[in-house]
């Protein structure tokens, strides 16, 4: 049973708040606010793990998963706004919420699974009882969000390097699956309630 209130925690929470702020701005095609949004984001995310990493009370097995969480959120409203945008395909698009998907569904089994008796969905729910931990692999489709949404706003929209990207991209999400799929033990931890 842990504190769920910590600071990394809180800006995790601050990330899934702006995704939705950043895919309106997108899909309005404000893209220069969008940019520094996008930067803010970015922000969060390093100072709630900066956080974690440095101050051992601040550290939380429920923020192993929000923050992966928060980042898969922003991802996907990125991606599907861009989509919107007409600045990144539907297929690559589709491929990656596919994945993400798939990982979410696959957390919330082990979620199941680990949960010692009685399991209730009051238990299942409560962020303070922790039963693993979310250890994504590094593999991430960041810079592609980042080009694309840097494109209208630098005017390199129909350049080879996006298009080139594209295809890194359904290649390493691919890969991601593979791995996530392939090293499952080693992707989510589960902690040994003794």
């Amino acid at each position: 049973y842990e504190n769920p209130w910590t600071i990394p925690n809180i800006l995790s929470m601050a990330r899934m708040g702006l995704a939705p702020v950043l895919g309106y701005l997108i899909v309005e095609e404000n893209f220069n606010v969008a940019l520094g949004v996008f930067v803010l984001a970015g922000i969060t995310d390093l100072l709630d793990g900066f956080i974690a990493r440095n101050w051992a009370n601040q550290k939380s097995a429920l923020g192993s998963a929000l923050d992966p969480l928060a980042d898969k959120i922003l991802i996907s409203v990125l991606y599907v706004s861009l989509t919107c945008a007409n600045l990144i395909p539907v297929s690559l698009t589709s491929m990656i919420i596919l994945r993400d998907v798939a990982l979410i569904a696959a957390v919330f089994y082990v979620r199941y699974k680990t949960l010692s008796p009685p399991r209730t969905l009051s238990r299942y729910f409560n962020p303070c009882y922790a039963t693993a931990q979310l250890k994504p692999t590094f593999i991430s489709k960041l810079i592609l969000v980042a080009a694309s949404l840097a494109a209208p706003v630098f005017d390199y929209v129909d350049s080879i390097y996006l298009q080139t990207l594209w295809c890194i991209t359904a290649f390493t999400t691919v890969t991601s699956a593979y791995s996530y799929y392939h090293y499952g033990r080693k992707t989510v931890q589960v902690i040994n309630n003794k």
